[in-house]
């Protein structure tokens, strides 16, 4: 009977192993999708979505770009859901109503807490954002319901980031790539965010290690490719990449100036020279 229940446990593992989903890759660039108004009521004056994954109306993590007019100003309001945000294009204002102007430009990366009251603005010729929420549906409700969830807005202009080379972190691995964490835990299992920084003409290879990662370009025109799974794509600001299981993504920043990619984690990943 042993030998069996041996047999046995070693077979449900084999099976196991073999039927593991196969890693997948998800690529959505910006020509794939169409901005619609958030609020068509507001015409021409409402901030435009597109949903590079989930949904903004559903109780899902979900990943969008919002684009705001020229000179836009939204009045006091709340979120019922905390998110949190990077410029990609503009330049951006999300603070108290009372607070003096602090305008964000590309790079920059904000989070705005559940239940706090804050007002949004752009500057001339307007700005694009990417928005990032745990859960939905996201809502916008009157300031009158404020209320306090226990979490802390941060405001973090683009030449405050703090990056990180390969000497200082082990998430990088040879010259040129760097890195910056912004939220969660950079840990196995944990969730967090973080920017990747590579300079114009550089290639790389970000190795997911069975990490489920959702990619976003902010900076700079990429081209990307996982072999079988995702054939050679160009990633301009505002694009996505997702994948689950073990996957390497191979990047080449084909700009003149550096590229920035926001990703989106569920454990750890790690970035190394390519080409």
């Amino acid at each position: 009977m042993r030998k069996l229940s041996t047999v046995l446990s070693a077979g449900c593992a084999l099976f196991a192993a073999a039927t593991q989903a196969a890693p997948t890759v998800e690529v959505v660039t910006r020509d794939d999708f169409e901005l619609i108004p958030l609020n068509p009521l507001r015409g021409d004056a409402s901030p435009k979505a597109g949903v590079l994954w989930g949904d903004l109306r559903a109780d899902v993590a979900t990943g969008t770009l919002i684009q705001f007019a020229d000179g836009f100003s939204s009045p006091p309001h709340i979120h019922n859901i905390t998110y949190r945000a990077v410029v990609i294009d503009g330049l951006v204002h999300n603070d108290d109503p009372e607070a003096e102007m602090f305008w964000m430009g590309p790079g920059s990366f904000w989070t705005q807490p559940a239940g706090e009251t804050h007002v949004t603005a752009t500057g001339e010729g307007g700005g694009l954002a990417f928005l990032e929420i745990e859960s939905g549906p996201y809502l916008v409700q009157p300031a009158a319901e404020a209320f306090d969830n226990g979490e802390r807005p941060i405001n973090l202009e683009a030449r405050n980031v703090v990056w990180l080379t390969g000497e200082d972190a082990t998430w990088v691995e040879g010259d040129g790539a760097e890195i910056a964490f912004l939220w969660g835990a950079p840990v196995e299992g944990a969730r967090n965010g973080s920017f990747v920084r590579l300079p114009a003409g550089h290639e790389a290879v970000l190795d997911t290690g069975g990490t489920t990662l959702k990619i976003v370009s902010i900076a700079g025109d990429l081209t990307h490719e996982a072999g079988e799974l995702a054939g050679e794509r160009t990633l301009a600001p505002g694009s996505y990449v997702g994948s689950e299981g073990d996957v390497a993504h191979a990047l080449a920043c084909v700009a003149t100036t550096p590229c920035l990619l926001y990703v989106s984690a569920t454990g750890k990943y790690r970035v190394r020279d390519g080409g």
